[in-house]
């Protein structure tokens, strides 16, 4: 068994290797046959192209002879695209699709060529072109779907998205009903936005994207796409009113289809029940699309009781409701107008008893409501006498002060009544008006003047002016009284800084002198001996000649050699000339040379001399002094004055030395009425001149305009606006006064300054309190600390006696000495011995 094994296993190996030699020798002889193979074929090749040629050659003149020879075309086609001809081809294609619709697979072809060659934005138009070519000639749902991916490609240059989008609508309009293959454009068209919509958001839409899309939508103007955002965004945003009000106000005014209409304002408002603007628009969109009478009352009834948040939303429903009611009315039938008389009546009571005892308020302070029912009688109804009791009324609910509703009642006296009557209701007017009575005289004496008779002008101008007498004496103790209170606000005001800088230095004087007082003490000195003969600006004064200044650019501490200490001409007095010279403040500390900076910018007002900025231990102070060659620049540099520079408006003005000039102000207060000016406030911080003037315009002619601005340049809010006269400025009051302008609201009011600042004029005394410490304003314990007095008895009473005699009345002199003595006595200064005599003394 052993034996035949081995026998068996010999056998198997010497097939194995026969086989292993039998495969290198085929292997051998296909490697011999291979070289030759490989030269045969390139023999066949060489073979193959010039029979190509000659086939071409010979389609070419055979296409010569005959043009219109449709396969003679393909078979060229064919034989260029296959030896790769590209401009041959692309001439024979173009010969072709001259005289022949290309079929689909032709067209692909010579597309695909193309689209493999262009990458640049050029060519791309070029293969654009043929796309438009092909789409022509056979509705064929392959080429719309290469357009529109090849589109894809270029979505990157400008205007790219819209091209894509463009070319897939066109795609889905001719073939997007294909049986077999129009669903494939629509499934590209689909993906396409979906991978658009995953590069735009990661999450849920918001409602400021949902916002942008539909602004993007609407642009476009498709309606069936701009509904299904408005849809979309309010499934998930149901509870805002303003998308519901965009929508609904999209349905009424572009769709205008009733069911869609009626459908959404009626979601709109169970949506969001508190919102008195849809239940409005819901009222309107009603009436608009015809339905009936009891439907709109039904309505009407709900949006009463959804629960508004505020007394004005009442007032605005009914509005909307009574305007319906008039609408409907003929005039000429006694019921409607007793329907609407009884609905007018129903809406006071309504607003006087739940509105009033809900809000404490009624929401029509006005009386609009009323205003509107007087209208309606006296111009359709022509019942004057119900017009004036309803104004009586008007007149009796806290409105007879303000003077726009006595015009009110007087251009509806003016329109519909008689002369008696207006004559009557301007009278009432001058006599009760409180807010602008010079407009209603204004008005009382035009209206004699073209109505009435002599006597009639004698009795309206003596009451106008009996009246306005009245008025100004009024006015006048009223701004008594609030200057006395400002007056009294100052004094305490100074009394606490005083106080509070007297207790500063005090805490100095204990800490002890220290290294470098005595040169501090030295520098003070020079500077109060300079300044007797100092110049002075708006906001302090430059550095005293000689003193050594901190160039522009200089490190805080860095030591300045002589040689280096700059000569301005403050060191020659004789050669500094005021009149020559303007103030600048205000200027940013960052400045970079400053100097440098002003000179070129004033050199256009005339040739500049010189420019002294002024420097402090940290460098540049914020204003310097600029002297021009003549007087006549020192004009054109003030016109320069609140000119924007870095940011900051630059205050310019004239260089006067306050020492010899004391009362010398630039700024001054009118502290007068201004009856041609009106002060505007609560305007919004981007309003410009421009716009400030085209609101005012319409009133009168506008001479000057000035916003307020901080000391930043940055506006605040508030402006002064100059009429031609004072009648225009009144109108003007009336018409912008509660205007809402960028969602503010305007404050408008005759222009009435403060009062300039008293504690900064000359011979103006100031309150003892306020040269006194602290502890001595504020009683014994004063406000330190730690709650204690530190001074002496006999030191408060002394001070009790002082403030006394400087208050008023100077104390009787004691001890038999007379009053010089005894104030000299007072005005010494105590030494340390008399201090410690008062601190020991019993």
């Amino acid at each position: 068994m052993a034996a035949t094994g081995d026998a068996e296993e010999t056998q198997l190996q010497e097939m194995e290797e026969e086989a292993r030699m039998e495969n290198e020798m085929d292997s051998d002889e296909e490697e011999g046959l291979g070289i030759e193979n490989s030269d045969d074929e390139i023999d066949d090749s060489s073979e193959d192209e010039k029979e190509n040629e000659a086939e071409i050659q010979r389609l070419e003149e055979q296409l010569s002879i005959n043009a219109f020879d449709y396969n003679c075309h393909v078979d060229l086609i064919k034989l260029l695209r296959q030896e790769g001809e590209l401009p041959r081809l692309r001439k024979a294609r173009q010969k072709m699709s001259e005289l022949f619709p290309l079929t689909e697979e032709i067209w692909l072809d010579w597309l695909k060529d193309e689209i493999h060659l262009t990458e640049e934005e050029a060519i791309r138009e070029k293969v654009y072109e043929l796309f438009e070519m092909a789409v022509k000639d056979y509705i064929c749902p392959e080429i719309w779907l290469e357009y529109a991916q090849y589109s894809i490609g270029g979505m990157g240059l400008p205007g790219g998205m819209e091209k894509v989008r463009s070319i897939f609508e066109r795609a889905l309009t001719a073939v997007g009903l294909h049986m077999t293959k129009g669903a494939t454009v629509w499934e590209a068209y689909r993906e396409f936005e979906n991978a658009i919509l995953a590069t735009m958001i990661a999450e849920p839409p918001k409602l400021a994207e949902y916002q942008t899309y539909i602004d993007y939508e609407q642009k476009e103007g498709d309606p069936a796409r701009i509904q299904i955002i408005f849809e979309r965004a309010l499934s998930e945003n149901c509870l805002v009113p303003d998308m519901w009000a965009k929508y609904t106000k999209y349905l009424d005014r572009q769709l205008k289809i009733k069911d869609l209409v009626l459908s959404s304002h009626d979601r709109a408002v169970r949506n969001c029940p508190w919102t008195m603007g849809l239940w409005k628009n819901y009222l309107l969109a009603l009436e608009r699309h015809g339905a009936d009478h009891h439907t709109i009352s039904d309505v009407f009834e709900k949006a009463l009781n959804a629960g508004f948040i505020q007394a004005t939303d009442y007032v605005n429903i009914w509005e909307a409701y009574l305007d319906y009611l008039r609408r409907r009315v003929d005039f000429k039938s006694s019921r409607e107008l007793e329907e609407l008389r009884a609905a007018f009546t129903r809406s006071l009571d309504y607003m006087k008893q739940d509105v009033e005892e809900r809000f404490s308020e009624s929401g029509d302070p006005s009386c609009t409501i009323m205003q509107v029912w007087a209208k309606i009688e006296a111009l359709h109804c022509k019942n004057m006498q119900k017009a004036r009791e309803l104004w009586d009324s008007i007149m009796t609910k806290g409105n007879a002060k303000f003077a726009n509703m006595w015009l009110e009642y007087y251009n509806l006296e003016r329109s519909y009544g008689d002369a008696l009557h207006c004559r009557k209701a301007l009278h009432r007017a001058v006599q009760c008006t409180s807010d602008y009575p010079e407009h209603v005289c204004e008005v009382l004496l035009t209206f004699e003047r073209v109505e009435g008779s002599l006597e009639d002008w004698d009795a309206a101008v003596q009451k106008t002016e009996t009246r306005l007498n009245r008025v100004n004496e009024q006015r006048s103790k009223v701004t008594a009284k609030e200057a006395h209170v400002a007056r009294q606000e100052e004094e305490k005001t100074e009394q606490r800084r005083r106080a509070k800088a007297d207790k500063k230095n005090q805490k100095k004087g204990q800490k002890g002198s220290r290294p470098g007082d005595k040169r501090k003490a030295e520098d003070k000195d020079y500077e109060d001996e300079w300044g007797e003969e100092s110049e002075s600006g708006l906001f302090g004064r430059r550095a005293p000649p000689g003193r050594r200044q901190e160039p522009p650019g200089g490190k805080r501490g860095q030591q300045v050699a002589p040689a280096t200490v700059w000569k301005t001409q403050e060191d020659d007095p004789e050669l500094r000339k005021d009149d020559c010279s303007v103030f600048i403040s205000n200027l940013a500390f960052t400045m970079d040379d400053p100097e440098k900076r002003l000179k070129k910018l004033f050199e256009p007002c005339g040739p500049v001399q010189s420019v002294r900025p002024v420097y402090a231990a940290k460098g540049f102070r914020g204003y310097c002094y600029v002297q021009f060659e003549g007087k006549a620049s020192v004009l054109e540099a003030l016109k320069m004055d609140r000119r924007e520079v870095e940011g900051r408006p630059m205050f310019v003005s004239p260089c006067v030395d306050k020492n010899k000039n004391p009362d010398f102000k630039v700024f001054k207060y009118n502290t007068n009425l201004e009856k041609h000016k009106i002060f505007i406030s609560g305007l919004p911080f981007s309003c410009t001149k421009e716009q400030l003037e085209e609101l005012c315009k319409d009133n009168g002619t506008v001479k000057d305009i000035r916003l307020v601005t901080n000391r930043s340049g940055k506006p605040k809010g508030l402006a002064y606006v100059e009429f031609g006269d004072e009648a225009q400025a009144s109108q003007a009051v009336l018409k912008l006064d509660g205007t809402v302008l960028q969602e503010h609201t305007l404050s408008v009011a005759i222009s009435n300054p403060p009062r300039r600042n008293t504690a900064d004029k000359p011979g103006f005394s100031r309150p003892v309190g306020a040269m006194m410490p602290r502890s001595m304003v504020y009683g014994s314990r004063g406000k330190g600390r730690t709650q204690l007095s530190l001074l002496p008895r006999s030191l408060h009473r002394q001070t009790g006696s002082e403030s006394k005699a400087e208050n008023g009345t100077a104390p009787k002199p004691t001890g038999g000495e007379s009053g010089d003595a005894g104030n000299e006595a007072q005005a010494k200064p105590l030494s340390n011995s008399d201090f410690a005599k008062m601190l020991f003394k019993k």
